[in-house]
């Protein structure tokens, strides 16, 4: 499929069966090695986040409990972003006039850095970063899903997870980058170098929305997914409120993203309490290699989802990631800067996988359940203000630990679900087992939902005069 070849439009009829839901895996690399660039971007901002969370203690005199502003205005803008207006132009519009939206919040939301600066302004970095998180739950709201549909279903896990990787690349990037070229050899007070780089990061936001508006992005459409959920011999097609299994991956996640994002945001703080004589640097550096141990457990997770199914890779790394946090709590000096690097190893395949799985059997309900999820994500903003109030009334960052490890176990009640109830494991594996997009001949481009029903009924009537 050509990139620049005729230009896609900005808004697709919901009701039209498309060939996009059914691209073999050689015709859906180009569209999907372009929205994957996506997931570079929100990394590195991600990465960019976790350091500067420490910095702005330091040049803005803030609390450990106060930085956690950044999180909550990055991560609260999430279900602002995805159940309003990203949810409303994704089911109304499609899912490339979703990317350019995102895009284009997430520049506005860097070159804000600038006056943000320039008056030194705590508030002014929460608000700018408020915008940049409304482009990003834009961009998931309609990312994650695309990804996930696009293609053959059989390796849906494996795309999301593949894409997460190289966005688990940009949080390596990102501390990298603050630690030897922003930061180095800067003074604490300084915030000249953090509004140079996102002036970049604009620049170059802008100018990859430009690429979108010329790019032809097939779209997918709900008639699209209602028919390859069908394909699968085990779609049962519910209301929206009776889909329990969205709902439960929904509290999942939002039990998984608030832990993971505190984890993070205090790796700094608990590098440098824990390891004696440790600097905000060499503690920048620590949180590189553990974002490095992340991208790794992705990518090696994506491997062993070609032999093992998903949802049993899925309960393993999870249950790693309990294992690991609960060590952390009381281990100190190397012993625990490794346990909570190796935790980051595990915490690797969770967000995509939880997500893959908990649209599945969605049908028409995929866009909708696919915001849903993405809102979810607002459990980032609330975990680590609990995180860092914990820590600066025990005044140690490690024992304040057990307040994700809780959040873990609460979370840990869906891979159970999903590995152990008979009827969800039914659906998991079904879609496993789906020959669409591996198979041609499976839709006419086109047509609508009420013609692929026609012809279903038509179809049905021909076997039963066969039959007599």
């Amino acid at each position: 499929m050509a990139l620049f070849g005729k230009r896609s439009r900005l808004r697709a009829r919901d009701d039209q069966v498309t060939n996009a839901s059914e691209l073999t895996l050689r015709q859906s690399l180009v569209p999907l090695a372009l929205v994957t660039i996506l997931f570079f971007l929100w990394g590195f901002a991600y990465g960019l986040l976790d350091v500067l969370n420490k910095h702005f203690q330091d040049a803005l005199h803030i609390t450990r409990a106060e930085s956690s502003g950044l999180q909550a205005s990055y991560f609260g803008a999430y279900p602002i972003a995805s159940l309003t207006f990203a949810g409303w132009v994704l089911r109304k519009f499609g899912y490339k006039a979703t990317f350019m939206l995102g895009l284009t919040l997430y520049g506005v939301g860097a070159l804000l850095f600038w006056p943000a600066g320039t008056k030194r302004s705590f508030g002014g970095f929460c608000g700018a970063t408020f915008i940049i998180g409304s482009g990003l739950g834009t961009l998931e709201s309609a990312a994650n899903p695309y990804l996930a549909v696009c293609g053959p279903p059989k390796y849906s896990e494996m795309r999301l997870n593949f894409a997460q990787a190289v966005q688990a690349i940009g949080t390596v990037v990102g501390p990298v980058l603050a630690s030897q070229v922003i930061f180095a050899n800067v003074d604490d007070q300084d915030l000249s170098s953090v509004q140079w780089v996102y002036l970049g990061i604009a620049i170059f936001v802008f100018l990859l929305a430009g690429v979108f508006f010329f790019a032809n992005i097939p779209e997918i459409t709900d008639a699209d997914m209602a028919r390859q959920a069908e394909s699968t011999g085990v779609f049962d097609d519910k209301p929206i409120k009776s889909q329990w299994l969205l709902w439960a991956a929904a509290a999942s996640q939002f039990c998984y993203v608030g832990s993971q994002v505190a984890i993070a945001g205090y790796f700094v703080n608990y590098a440098t309490e824990v390891r004696k004589g440790t600097s905000k640097v060499a503690g920048s550096n620590f949180l590189a290699a553990a974002q490095g141990c992340f991208a790794v457990g992705r990518f090696g997770g994506t491997l062993l989802m070609k032999w093992i199914k998903p949802r049993k890779v899925f309960l393993v790394f999870f249950s790693g990631v309990i294992v690991f946090t609960a060590a952390a709590i009381g281990a100190r000096e190397d012993a625990g800067l490794a346990m909570l690097m190796i935790v980051l190893f595990w915490e690797s395949i969770c967000f995509p996988t939880i997500f893959t799985l908990g649209i599945r059997g969605l049908g028409k309900h995929t866009k909708f359940g696919s915001t849903v999820i993405v809102g979810s994500i607002i459990g980032g903003a609330v975990v680590p203000p609990i995180l860092g109030a914990t820590a600066d009334a025990l005044g140690d960052t490690g024992r304040a630990m057990f307040v994700p490890l809780v959040f873990f176990v609460i979370g840990y009640a869906f891979p159970i679900l999903v590995n152990f109830h008979g009827p969800t494991k039914a659906l998991m594996d079904g879609f496993l087992e789906s020959k669409v997009g591996l198979e041609s001949g499976e839709a006419t481009p086109g047509t609508t939902a009420k013609d692929v029903e026609l012809e279903k009924e038509s179809m049905e009537m021909v076997e039963g005069k066969l039959e007599l």
